[in-house]
């Protein structure tokens, strides 16, 4: 069995504490690696965080509130991690925010732009200043995306309208690092349950979706893309580079009306 040592590295990620930031910040932790991650709203008690850790034999994160949007913040942001790094290893652009319009008569440019600053503008944001702080590019940045751009989502506008411009940039930018031997990868997750999409979505989603037959094992879980991000990572993809990998279990193979016809057969059987 092959083992991940990472513990001279460090990890950068955004949203890291919910989701699919913090379960890919588990599996980094847990190959020893030190993890920063920004939030930038939530509780004061980060007490049930760091037992997720501790359960898990995971070095303890370091948690740093930034708002990815505002200038200030991520100066002060890399001015705190320059003081316990000489690099940032692996940068996990994970953040994500947008508002939900219901109509056209919703669309706002203030809100696009807002999305943008948020969903996508970070990646290149980040990248350029881990160069500028710590003279070198992560050897790794994984954007963080969705099905979106492809699949129609209700309320999801601007959020696949990010989306899709971050995959555009994810492959520029990895021709930029690969002269400093950094690569860039996007992934593109199909359904997670998380509290992101709850919030959107809700519980009435998943019971429809089971309704029509498909099983809940076909939806991700966030600890199932947190392994992807870090497999992405672990050394074994590193002739990966520009690339937007889907991660989906296959569901939107089997979520047709092929599979709605097989069911009712089924049910009628």
């Amino acid at each position: 069995m092959v083992k991940i040592d990472m513990s001279d590295k460090a990890v950068l990620i955004t949203g890291g504490t919910k989701g699919i930031g913090l379960s890919s910040a588990l599996y980094f932790a847990a190959a020893g690696a030190q993890v920063y991650l920004t939030y930038k709203w939530g509780s004061d008690d980060y007490a049930p965080l760091y037992a997720e850790f501790e359960k898990a034999g995971a070095k303890k994160p370091l948690l740093l509130q930034a708002d990815v949007s505002n200038d200030e913040d991520n100066d002060a942001l890399f001015a705190q991690i320059k003081e316990k790094e000489s690099k940032i290893d692996y940068f996990i652009s994970n953040v994500g925010f947008a508002q939900s319009p219901k109509d056209l008569d919703d669309y706002k440019k203030r809100s696009l732009y807002k999305t943008l600053d948020y969903s996508t503008w970070p990646m290149i944001d980040y990248t350029r200043r881990i160069k500028q702080v710590f003279g070198k590019y992560p050897d790794h940045v994984i954007g963080i995306s969705s099905d979106g751009p492809s699949h129609f989502y209700q309320g999801y506008d601007f959020v696949a309208a990010s989306k899709a411009l971050l995959e555009f940039f994810g492959k520029y930018l990895s021709v930029h690092l690969q002269k400093e031997g950094g690569r860039v990868n996007v992934i593109r997750f199909g359904p997670v349950k998380t509290e992101s999409f709850m919030l959107i979505f809700g519980e009435a989603f998943f019971e429809f979706v089971r309704s029509r037959g498909i099983p809940d094992d076909l939806i991700l879980s966030p600890d199932e893309c947190g392994k992807a991000v870090f497999g992405l990572c672990c050394g074994f993809f590193d002739a990966m580079n520009g690339q937007i990998i889907t991660v989906d279990k296959g569901y939107p193979f089997q979520d047709n009306i092929m599979t709605q016809y097989l069911n009712s057969k089924m049910n009628k059987d």
